[in-house]
């Protein structure tokens, strides 16, 4: 395993950045995915259209159909609620590929240019969502390009979504990267909570949905990809280092404060 020293201190070295989708590689929320469930409620004669306002506090709960669920429950669908989710996010799911099919999802401004530097310096790519792999699988590909994300794991094939950490270890896993020579790019508290929680340094990039969050434990935030503070191959290594550092200081601290004692005491 390779890493950089800091003084005496170890630093693993970035070999691989896993991205996160929705909000991530392409601000999808707010005109993709949202109009495309009100389009669903419509097809299924469901009275329900969520105006841009009401879905940024949805989108605190993962997973399309159980957004669905929550939101049918709340306005007394009862027991109906359950079923009547898994038909229109099917819907759903059929139409928001069409979107993306049809070229109308567009990478956020400056992703392209990082995940080509990325590229340039041999860092591997993956990919990291609990979406529905039926759109995330041609989203990926027409933002990213064929084969650019080594990994791609989607909601289809874990268990537990975000905030788990679940479909980040599976990712790790199929890279047979360790956590500290991974890190994350999310948008969400949530996304956040489930990188970390894999142990891995998070860069978040926030959308208007996601700007007032809570980010205590990233490795940096930033309002996009591009602008003053860019992100590109070598400050995604940097904040990882830093973040490394900053991990390992305390314990550095104390082993200095150790050998100090003995040498005090010799």
């Amino acid at each position: 395993m390779k890493r950089h020293r800091f003084g005496e201190l170890e630093c693993p070295e970035l070999r691989a950045v896993i991205f996160d989708v929705d909000g991530t590689l392409a601000d999808t929320e707010r005109e993709g995915h949202r109009p495309a469930f009100n389009d669903a409620f419509l097809a299924h004669g469901v009275d329900v259209t969520w105006s841009p306002q009401e879905y940024g506090p949805l989108l605190g709960i993962t997973g399309g159909r159980r957004r669905i669920a929550a939101d049918l429950r709340a306005r007394g669908f009862g027991d109906r609620a359950e079923d009547l989710a898994a038909e229109i996010h099917q819907t759903k799911t059929e139409l928001f590929r069409a979107r993306i099919m049809a070229g109308d999802v567009s990478p956020r401004p400056g992703l392209v240019n990082l995940v080509r530097g990325l590229e340039a310096d041999e860092i591997r790519i993956a990919v990291a969502t609990t979406g529905r792999s039926a759109w995330v699988d041609p989203l990926v590909e027409s933002i990213l390009g064929h084969g650019v994300a080594e990994t791609v794991v989607t909601g289809d094939e874990v268990s537990r979504l975000k905030p788990d950490p679940e479909v980040y270890n599976r990712v790790l896993d199929e890279l047979d990267v360790c956590a500290e020579n991974a890190l994350a790019i999310e948008d969400s508290e949530v996304g956040l909570r489930a990188a970390t929680a894999a142990g891995l340094a998070t860069i978040v990039v926030t959308t208007d949905y996601t700007a007032d969050q809570d980010f205590g434990g990233a490795a940096a935030v930033r309002a996009a990809f591009d602008g003053v503070e860019s992100l590109d191959s070598a400050s995604c290594s940097r904040i990882h280092r830093q973040w490394w550092i900053r991990r390992r200081l305390p314990t550095y601290a104390d082993h200095i404060a150790a050998e100090i004692d003995t040498c005090a005491a010799d």
